[in-house]
């Protein structure tokens, strides 16, 4: 088990609670376009990661691109979401230091070519959701509707207040 990358797929799964709890907020009457956009991106962050989990499991992931034809509801979203968060912390708690240098071989949905070690995969997860969590924010600023903080340090500070104290 690597302790970061533990707590770095817990915070994913974290932010990710509050930033569904807060894009309800998103009024659908009057940022119809803002809202849409964001769930699309919210999706995109949740095929990648699908893929990205089949790749480490060695098993086809069924994905033809980075995103879904039709976009789902917030709801089917945040629950989807919620349970491949559960499965990567899972996941990242069970791999060994051996099986994270692992390199693997894959193709990317546009068919080509790809060899990553399971730590590099792991590391696009949460980097590529976060940047794209940050398109959502801007989205959600956009329609009035503060976005979560999503910050490692916050994370760190609230799931473990005694880092507070000098």
């Amino acid at each position: 088990m690597d302790a970061l990358l533990t707590t770095l797929f817990e915070q994913k799964a974290s932010i990710n609670r509050e930033l569904f709890a807060e894009m309800a907020k998103v009024d659908a009457q009057l940022h119809p376009e803002r809202r849409h956009l964001a769930i699309r991106i919210l999706n995109h962050i949740h095929v990648v990661d699908q893929i990205f989990a089949g790749h480490l499991r060695g098993e086809p992931h069924g994905f033809t691109g980075t995103n879904t034809e039709a976009t789902p509801t917030l709801d089917v979203l945040r629950t989807a979401v919620e349970r491949v968060d559960a499965g990567y912390v899972d996941l990242v708690r069970s791999l060994k230091p051996e099986q994270l240098a692992e390199v693997l071989d894959f193709r990317f949905t546009d068919g080509d070519a790809g060899r990553m070690s399971r730590a590099e995969m792991l590391a696009h997860v949460i980097t590529h959701g976060a940047y794209h969590r940050g398109g959502v924010g801007m989205l959600m600023r956009q329609a009035d509707v503060p976005p979560p903080r999503d910050l490692l340090t916050r994370y760190l500070h609230t799931h473990e207040p005694e880092r507070r104290t000098a």
